[in-house]
């Protein structure tokens, strides 16, 4: 696994995504593989964010909705967005309130692909 190239990926969402402000690679058990971090601890978020796809992905098995793949929470300050990254591994962003969901959304499922083709390496 490159990390740098992991580092590479999540900082190149940020550049693309407007109101990012802090992303982590992490496996589902909330053990850190890569950061691109600056208001959070690092592996504090990797954590917590881990926490979050378990609980969504309970929830979608509970519901018989087929396959988890993204989870996203507001709050008045921002957003958390989980999402997927094949069956071990999982993204996390951090977002201001200006973010805009939509090009986050399109963005994310862009890089996941390639953030999988990393790991996989």
């Amino acid at each position: 696994m490159d990390q740098d190239a992991l580092v590479s990926e999540i900082r190149a969402l940020k550049d693309r995504v407007d109101g990012i402000t802090d992303s982590t690679v992490a496996t589902v058990d909330g053990m850190l593989v890569a950061s691109d971090i600056d208001h959070v601890s690092a592996e504090g978020f990797a954590a917590l964010a881990a926490a979050m796809l378990g609980v969504a992905q309970r929830t979608v098995q509970e519901l018989g909705d087929g396959v988890f793949r993204e989870t996203v929470t507001r709050s008045d300050s921002g957003y958390v967005a989980v999402y997927a990254v094949g069956d071990q591994t999982l993204l996390a962003v951090l977002a201001d309130p200006n973010l805009n969901l939509a090009r986050l959304h399109l963005e994310a499922r862009q890089a996941i692909g390639r953030l999988a083709a990393i790991l996989s390496k």
